[in-house]
């Protein structure tokens, strides 16, 4: 059974399908890409499967369950999590309180707890504490816990996003153009990091990026979309030398 199933998804905005008939099946543990020009429709599709946009058209399952218009915090809380482009840190917050704002779903505490400072809120505080370490730990980000988001290099920017996401113990982690403003060096950090993600989490991880080097380099399959449709779909060393992804995608 696919961990990720959707079925027909569509989308229009004044007339235009953005997205058009979209169909994918991701098995868990599978690093997956999904590839195109510009405006193809790839963060519109992320958008769909997040609840930032409902769809026209379409289903979307994760383990078999119908997640199809859900809002975002409901989606996260089933199993997806995601990064963007532009990257979306809090970042008047510390490094630290960044990762715990990913861990509130699974740590909560009442409001009532939190005003008047109830045993269980120190309780759950400490907890997330420590679970926000060890994720900065494994991002090579501990040292820089009490710094403010704001101050982390742009590739650190990047890996505590990641962390972030993780914090939220997603079943499938999206993850949208990451090597964007990369220099070769940091793309190559960037590669290390999503497969020791997908190592280390055992996570299953769906790959925008127009970095071919890096989709060459750790994507197993490919979807590729051009004006909102896929082109073709396959192993990734079959769609990066098919004719027509080199003519729509790769030389434009």
């Amino acid at each position: 059974m696919a961990l990720l199933e959707v079925k027909n998804l569509t989308i229009s905005f004044g007339g235009l399908r953005a997205v058009d008939d979209f169909n994918l099946s991701i098995k868990k543990g599978q690093l997956y890409g999904l590839i195109g020009p510009n405006g193809a429709g790839k963060t519109t599709v992320f958008n769909l499967l997040t609840g930032v946009y409902k769809p026209d058209e379409g289903i979307v399952r994760l383990e078999d369950k119908d997640i199809t218009g859900l809002k975002t915090i409901e989606i996260n809380k089933a199993g997806i999590a995601r990064t963007f482009q532009n990257i979306r840190l809090f970042k008047d917050l510390t490094v630290l309180d960044n990762v715990k704002v990913g861990l509130h779903n699974h740590h909560p505490y009442s409001t009532l707890e939190g005003i008047f400072r109830l045993p269980r809120y120190y309780r759950v505080e400490r907890e997330m504490n420590e679970r926000a370490a060890e994720l900065l730990k494994v991002f090579d980000l501990e040292g820089e816990a009490d710094y403010l988001a704001a101050n982390l290099p742009y590739g650190k920017q990047r890996k505590l996003e990641i962390a972030r996401a993780l914090a939220t113990e997603p079943k499938l982690l999206l993850l949208d153009e990451p090597a964007a403003g990369m220099n070769p060096n940091e793309t190559g950090e960037l590669m290390d990091t999503i497969r020791f993600v997908r190592e280390e989490f055992n996570m299953t991880i769906l790959l925008i990026e127009h970095d071919m080097k890096l989709v060459s380099g750790i994507c197993e399959e490919l979807t590729v979309l051009n004006f909102g449709r896929i082109l073709t779909h396959g192993k990734t060393n079959d769609v990066l030398n098919d004719p027509q992804v080199i003519t729509a995608y790769l030389g434009e």
